[in-house]
């Protein structure tokens, strides 16, 4: 029998000074709800509720952690809060804003800027079901990567990973900003702490060290994952998972059916990228940048040639559209 979800606050709840309006989002370590400060602007609270190791029923507002669980429940914990400190040290348009984070009901909450638009992972699906042979452009992509790694590289200066980087969470703002969202340093701490039924990374997107607990995460872990996520941006589908790459390792495979449709140069970096082995993929957002900027700049000199007077460069709703 499936162990019944954490119930979330209900409308109209005030915890730390804001008013929950409803809940947008849940997950298994978890919930974000639409929020509004006392000045009634809109934020977004995202409650520390991981589902494998709290309850709550409905009407409560402190989870009932049970007591075997209560250890590994407080690191989480712990994480959390520090990563909501971090991030709020972090102002850079590619990474979302932490307006607060504070202790109340037993938990933890971070307050974020409230974005308007939709995930990468929508824009995927909408551009792969109108069956073009690209399902995003090839600017689109190296636009919307330069602007992603540029924020990742800040959170990179600041000693954090992001730890699970997927297309759900890379948010477009209806302005056509690129931001990170959802930070997983904490459920990575879970992870290799506890013994969980469900793994909590991302299977396709999840480097091969997020798979052994003995295995050092860094920056080259989040690098894997921008290499994920851009295959995806080609593809329209997740790449194959870890454990099934070391049985039979078919990414070369699926690589080269992208061939004549997408650049080799981003072909290579996809597969420089996912390298099973970290040591050698980039081992910098800067490395990684250098190597994207420079094929984006050949590639720019020839659309500049052939495409004199049509007009500026459209954001990725308007590259979806045409």
């Amino acid at each position: 029998m499936t162990k019944p979800k954490p119930a979330p606050l209900p409308s109209g709840t005030v915890v730390g000074g804001y008013r929950v309006i409803r809940k947008i989002a849940a997950g298994g370590f978890g919930v974000v709800y639409l929020a509004e400060d006392e000045q009634q602007r809109h934020v977004a609270l995202k409650e520390y509720l991981p589902a494998s190791l709290a309850e709550r029923a409905d009407g409560h507002l402190a989870p009932f952690v049970p007591p075997e669980k209560l250890p590994l429940y407080r690191l989480g914990l712990k994480s959390f809060f520090e990563e909501g400190r971090a991030l709020g040290q972090i102002s850079h348009p590619g990474v979302v804003s932490v307006l607060n984070f504070f202790r109340a009901h037993e938990t933890v909450y971070m307050v974020m800027d409230h974005l308007e638009g939709d995930t990468l992972q929508e824009f995927i699906i909408i551009a792969r079901d109108l069956k073009r042979e690209k399902v995003l452009r090839e600017s689109t992509i190296r636009s919307l990567f330069d602007e992603i790694l540029r924020g990742l590289r800040v959170v990179h200066q600041h000693k954090m990973l992001h730890l699970d980087i997927k297309p759900a969470n890379i948010f477009i703002t209806n302005d056509n900003r690129a931001v990170l969202l959802d930070f997983g340093a904490a459920r990575d701490v879970l992870n290799k702490q506890g013994e969980f039924t469900r793994p909590m990374y991302t299977p396709g997107f999840a480097a091969p060290e997020m798979y052994r607990r003995d295995n050092a995460v860094g920056p080259w872990t989040d690098i894997y994952s921008i290499g994920a996520t851009i295959y995806a941006c080609m593809s329209g589908a997740p790449p194959v998972e870890v454990p099934r790459r070391l049985e039979d390792d078919e990414l070369d495979r699926h690589l080269e059916r992208q061939r004549n449709i997408y650049s080799d140069g981003l072909i290579e970096v996809v597969r420089w990228c996912m390298a099973l082995d970290a040591r050698e993929r980039p081992q910098s957002v800067f490395a990684l940048q250098r190597e994207l900027g420079r094929e984006a700049s050949r590639l720019s000199n020839r659309r500049a040639t052939s495409s004199r007077g049509r007009g500026p460069r459209v954001g990725l709703p308007e590259a979806i559209r045409s």
